[in-house]
């Protein structure tokens, strides 16, 4: 009886524990995508179709570096809507002061969130990534993309950093265009260094052995992992500044 009870009382606390995760969950995602999360979704299968369609028909023997290329945009656009319009969001709901109330508990809240952001991201770039297998060309899945989340995290953690430094949506999403095209700006006379933000691992630039361009995308993927890092910690660093944030 008494272990029967045991196991009742077992299973009754890993429900709790799901449900109470999945409600967590559902409740967060509300609130980082404010019920438009799915139109960026649309627009960005769209936009990916949309270059797959004008690769399809514009570019002779194309093959993965060509798909790399089609497929970061899109996962660009997944991750720029929560990430920069998310203190606003919080601002303009209220629930800034209340997690300025809790102590330290603003950290956790974001950090939870941004890996949801992350997650979901990477999943909506796996599907698209299996779109492009089954209508473009085969290639490893998984790997492709596990690449493109080192952009992606890169761009969406300085994001996180610009929005808690200017504190508005519309502000961070300018300075994000800014940096974003300057990015691209510098990105070909940075091509065949790790500091190219945009680095294609799968172009390798002629005249150049395959063993070196494969030490130059470990050391890219590298620095765009510590850069997200370090763009993390400095939002949150910067979320310790309640009164620039309750006016």
């Amino acid at each position: 009886m008494n272990k029967s009870f045991q196991i009742i009382s077992k299973e009754s606390k890993t429900y709790f524990w799901i449900d109470l995760i999945r409600k967590m969950a559902k409740y967060n995602l509300k609130i980082i995508f404010a019920g438009r999360f799915i139109w960026f979704v649309i627009a960005a299968l769209f936009f990916f179709l949309l270059l797959s369609v004008n690769l399809v028909f514009n570019v002779q023997g194309y093959d993965s570096s060509n798909v790399y290329g089609i497929l970061i945009f899109p996962g660009i656009l997944l991750v720029f809507y929560p990430t920069v319009f998310g203190i606003q969001s919080d601002a303009d709901n209220r629930i800034l002061e209340i997690l300025f109330g809790i102590p330290n508990y603003r950290y956790k809240v974001w950090l939870v969130r941004l890996v949801m952001i992350f997650l979901l991201t990477w999943f909506f770039l796996y599907l698209f990534c299996w779109v492009g297998y089954f209508g473009l060309i085969p290639f490893p899945v998984f790997e492709m993309s596990w690449q493109l989340m080192f952009p992606v995290l890169f761009l969406g953690s300085c994001a996180f950093l610009v929005s808690t430094m200017v504190k508005n949506g519309n502000g961070t999403a300018v300075v994000m265009i800014i940096i974003g095209v300057l990015l691209m700006m510098f990105s070909d006379s940075l091509n065949r260094t790790q500091w190219n933000v945009f680095h294609n691992p799968y172009t390798i630039p002629g005249n150049m052995n395959e063993m070196i361009w494969s030490q130059i995308s470990q050391k890219s993927r590298l620095f765009l992992a510590i850069s997200s890092v370090v763009f993390f910690l400095g939002g949150m660093t910067n979320l310790q500044q309640r009164e620039k944030f309750l006016k």
